[in-house]
């Protein structure tokens, strides 16, 4: 990881969970981080708690679903930070959003934060990476094992799906630039977030992370740490993780 020492990360949804456990991960390699979420309360206390470490944390308050919001954190990070040299898409959402009993607004919401955000930070991070003749930036998605078989959220599936298909097709398209910028997916298994109660509301929640083996975040941060740590000849495309007792 030392070759990250100075240079800049940005982490989607960093003011709790995974994303939180990946920002300090970074700062404690020396890392400048651009952590981005809705509340700029809780990334100021995040900012607070690295103080002492070796890097730093920007924070950044940023609506993914808003366009406008995205393009101005770019253009902070570049003015602040110069640039992204790794991006951490981990921002995400799952809501109970069923195609034939959902909501309109449920499906746009998911579709703008697991989809079109990452899309719109990838393609401005490498953006970034390119004009300043950066060639061993990083792109790494935060997707599911749902992106990879079909779970009881149908449309969150559909939405982790089209990150595993965006994510190869990014490398692809690197490669055809004959770039050596790496893209990474993440798959998690069950993690202890947030995630459970924005699902199925904080008492069913609650009883899927009493009765379930989960993953936490900082085994996220550590996953992230190992794809960042590998040499330049190898890429990780795709990582698949799970506690050890869940079946799939």
């Amino acid at each position: 990881m030392e070759k990250w020492e100075g240079r800049a990360a940005l982490v989607t949804g960093a003011s709790m969970g995974s994303g939180r456990a990946i920002a300090k991960m970074l700062a404690s390699h020396g890392m400048r981080v651009a952590a981005c979420a809705r509340s700029i309360e809780k990334l100021q206390t995040l900012t607070t708690e690295c103080m002492s470490l070796r890097g730093s944390i920007l924070p950044i308050k940023c609506d993914l679903t808003v366009r406008e919001d995205i393009e101005a954190m770019f253009s902070l990070i570049r003015e602040k930070l110069l640039g992204v040299d790794v991006c951490v898409n981990n921002a995400g959402l799952a809501l109970d959003a069923p195609i034939i009993d959902g909501h309109y607004d449920d499906w746009e919401v998911m579709w703008q934060v697991n989809v079109r955000a990452v899309c719109m930070c990838t393609h401005l991070s490498v953006k970034s990476m390119l004009d300043r003749g950066v060639d061993d930036g990083h792109i790494i998605n935060i997707n599911s094992l749902s992106g990879h078989r079909l779970g009881k959220a149908h449309f969150y599936s559909a939405t982790k799906y089209a990150v595993t298909a965006l994510t190869e097709g990014v490398r692809w398209e690197l490669r055809r630039a004959n770039s050596h910028i790496k893209i990474t997916s993440i798959s998690p298994g069950l993690v202890r977030t947030n995630f459970a109660y924005n699902l199925m509301g904080r008492e069913d929640g609650e009883e899927c992370y009493n009765t379930r083996q989960a993953l936490l975040p900082d085994d996220m941060a550590k996953s992230v740490e190992f794809v960042l740590a590998t040499p330049p000849h190898v890429q990780v495309s795709e990582m698949m993780i799970r506690p050890t007792e869940q079946v799939v």
